[in-house]
């Protein structure tokens, strides 16, 4: 029977809303994207049902990057809605960022009729292996070309969401499949996950391993997220954390046994070369985090993964256990209980690490040091911390201010500059009820400025911290470490925000000196909707330490 909570007519029903229906049944409110011809039947379906809120992106990548950052946020589906050829191109770059995210994005774009796919006769909105462009920048993509498929489809398309490793899902709809009539179907079910296997024996070799460790530290990625009671059950029997950008908040990270997001510091590299041992879970071990793939780890590494690829990729493994990260880390609690003996003064270690590679950090700011203080206390502790690609988040932003919970991260993990912006939307979207605090730099700015409209438009309730160095920083930086000093094509114009500001009607301050800026974020949070602070770094002063991109190790070090 239909969801009883979903209203089904009995007379006229299209495929459009067939659609609109299965996802007011999987619990969607939010759709993004940007209408077109070949969307209108899924868009009109949406707005005489009444049941959803459609946002109007200014562009389809945008819109996705809002999808995502929606679905981090609100733990549901994110749901993007473009058109097909160029439209559906533009939101490419936008699903490599969902991908590298493991973000659940349901993607549903146009298509041409079905009388004309494939035949190359120059259809408006026609793109050469739009589907084969859709499987390369998705978990999976379908194509439908019968109104009898619309529903079977859309149910396993979310069944690959929600299964792990997440990812985003695409469907191609022609437009007259769109807008054909079909009966009104007895159910709408979602179907259940498919579950991941374990190897008993294998979890009962990792059980035996772990048992024997005296100082075990465990690394927790964004395939984790889930996991939380587990891990916290985890720590109680003694385990240091190391949480990566995707795996903040995951254990709160002004746990003194969580050495946060600093997994690379020194201090924390020297303290891995105490443990002996190191569970990996839910992480690629990417090498940003991991100087390029030479961080020395704990030895033995041992490894839980959904995905069976994860065995032995980066890093050498000395056991691989396959499964659901909260399913695994529950049983590794249970049977740990009264089998470890852990050195007392590992805890006193980690918090000694920490506030080493913290008290660095804060040196290498320099000036921005108070910035960083500043946004702590502003800041509720709950809210969504969105960071675009800019040299500010490089430095801080992906380690400080300290998150509590899983879902406030939200980080272009793919290191796609310039969204951001939109990114903060789709959180603020999500999670109406507190200040979403959003860290981008000018360029990545400038890339979506046509979503400050959007985010005006639909009242986002952020606060949107705009480093403004005059150009690409870390660029420049590593011109002068790389180049000989030779600066070309960084330096950047920028329209004056206060103008651009003043004509969306949107509250603006221009911050020269950091004094200002406790006063400015007072202001800010007590407004609704979004604000934008504009922070002249040319005036407030350079960083005490250069940062010239992600921290690699060479093989003779």
């Amino acid at each position: 029977m239909p969801d009883p909570s979903v209203s089904l007519p009995s007379d006229s029903f299209t495929v459009g809303d067939l659609i609109v229906a299965f996802l007011e049944a999987c619990g969607v409110s939010t759709l993004y994207g940007v209408i077109s011809i070949h969307n209108m039947p899924i868009l009109d379906a949406v707005k005489r049902r009444g049941q959803l809120r459609f946002v109007t992106a200014r562009g389809e990548a945008g819109a996705a990057n809002m999808a995502d950052a929606s679905a981090r946020v609100s733990g549901g589906l994110g749901v993007v809605v473009t058109s097909t050829g160029t439209a559906c191109g533009n939101a490419a770059g936008a699903l490599v960022e969902a991908q590298t995210a493991g973000a659940r994005v349901l993607h549903l774009t146009g298509q041409i009729e079905v009388d004309y796919l494939d035949r190359n006769m120059g259809y408006i909105h026609e793109a050469k292996d739009q589907l084969g462009l859709l499987r390369s920048v998705s978990k999976a993509a379908y194509r439908v070309t019968d109104p009898a498929q619309v529903l079977p489809v859309l149910q396993e398309a979310v069944q690959q969401l929600d299964s792990a490793p997440s990812g985003p899902v695409s469907i191609e709809i022609p437009i007259d499949v769109q807008s054909a009539q079909v009966p009104v179907p007895e159910h709408l079910s979602r179907l259940a996950p498919t579950p991941v296997p374990t190897d008993p024996a294998r979890l009962e070799a990792l059980v035996e391993a772990l048992a024997q460790a005296r100082r075990p530290l465990i690394w927790v990625g964004g395939g984790a997220r889930e996991a939380g009671a587990a891990l916290e059950q985890l720590k109680g029997l003694g385990f240091g954390v190391v949480n990566t950008t995707q795996g903040r908040g995951i254990v709160d990270e002004n746990d003194p046994q969580n050495l946060g997001t600093f997994t690379a510091s020194p201090a924390v590299e020297a303290l891995y070369q105490t443990c002996d041992a190191v569970l990996v879970v839910g992480s690629r071990l990417r090498g940003n985090e991991t100087l390029k793939y030479r961080l020395k780890l704990p030895q033995p590494l041992y490894r839980v993964d959904a995905d069976p690829d994860a065995d032995g990729r980066c890093y050498p493994n000395e056991l691989f256990v396959q499964g659901d990260a909260t399913e695994v880390l529950t049983a590794l609690a249970e049977r740990l209980v009264g089998r470890m003996s852990v050195d007392p003064g590992f805890a006193n270690d980690l918090q000694a690490a920490k506030q080493q590679a913290e008290a660095r950090l804060l040196e290498d700011l320099g000036v921005y040091a108070s910035l960083v203080q500043q946004v702590t206390e502003a800041r509720d502790p709950a809210s969504p911390w969105v960071r675009d690609i800019t040299i500010s988040n490089s430095m801080w932003g992906n380690r400080l201010p300290r998150l509590t919970t899983p879902r406030q991260g939200v980080h272009a993990t793919g290191g796609g500059i310039g969204q951001g912006l939109a990114m903060g939307i789709g959180a603020a979207l999500a999670s109406p009820d507190r200040k979403t605090w959003v860290l981008v730099g000018d360029g990545g700015l400038q890339l979506g400025l046509a979503e400050l409209a959007t985010a005006v438009e639909e009242q986002a309730n952020l606060v949107l911290l705009v480093m403004n160095s005059r150009g690409y920083e870390v660029i420049r930086n590593i011109q002068d470490a790389a180049y000989g000093g030779r600066h070309c094509y960084t330096d950047l114009l920028l329209p004056e925000l206060e103008q651009v500001c003043a004509s969306l009607k949107l509250p603006y301050q221009r911050i020269d000196d950091l004094q200002q800026t406790s006063s400015a974020f007072q202001w800010s949070t007590s407004l609704p909707g979004p604000v934008l602070l504009e922070f002249n770094m040319p005036t407030i002063g350079p960083f005490a330490r250069p940062f010239a991109g992600p921290p690699v190790r060479k093989a003779s070090a």
